[in-house]
């Protein structure tokens, strides 16, 4: 098993989307990027802890790759986006990808090259080695399983999804 940490918006979405993913073991949400020691969200949520919302997503590579999850990663957020994804604004909801190693790191930046180019706008993806993640409080694991009829799940985490069925249905469970 090996493990990627990406942020793009609200953790919220990321772990939907993740979580069908073929070869997906677990997907856990967090904080990363920052200088403070397990931070709670609504420090996070400050915009003065530094730290970003990510998951850490658990894979088996034989069945999806990490270069896998980046493309489906940048097609289910707005990358060009600087600081946030939508109406979600702030450092938190910055676009980010954490190398754990210097494979993973040379993997996505011919990633952010690559989809670099289907953009007009410059990509505000930060890539960054991961120092360390810190789990997020409980209620907010497996947020859109236990709330999908609420209304930000509906308005914002369900078109994230229908782009992945449209765009990766070959990379569902």
């Amino acid at each position: 098993m090996r493990q990627a940490i990406l942020g793009g918006g609200c953790f919220w979405c990321i772990e939907a989307v993740m979580q069908r993913l073929k070869g997906v073991h677990s997907v856990v949400s967090g904080y990363a990027g920052g200088d403070s020691t397990n931070p709670t969200y609504r420090e996070v949520c400050s915009g003065e802890s530094g730290h970003a919302e990510v998951v850490k997503v658990t894979f088996d590579d034989n069945l999806v790759t990490y270069k896998d999850l980046l493309e489906v990663f940048f097609t289910t957020h707005d990358p060009t986006q600087v600081d946030g994804q939508g109406a979600d604004i702030g450092t938190q909801y910055r676009s980010i990808i954490m190398y754990s190693d210097e494979e993973q790191r040379k993997v996505a930046e011919a990633v952010i090259n690559d989809v670099g180019k289907l953009y007009e706008k410059r990509l505000a993806t930060e890539l960054v080695p991961v120092e360390h993640f810190y789990p997020a409080e409980d209620y907010h694991q497996d947020y859109y399983e236990h709330n999908g009829m609420q209304p930000y799940c509906m308005a914002v985490i369900e078109p994230k999804l229908q782009k992945l069925r449209q765009k990766h249905s070959d990379k569902l469970k």
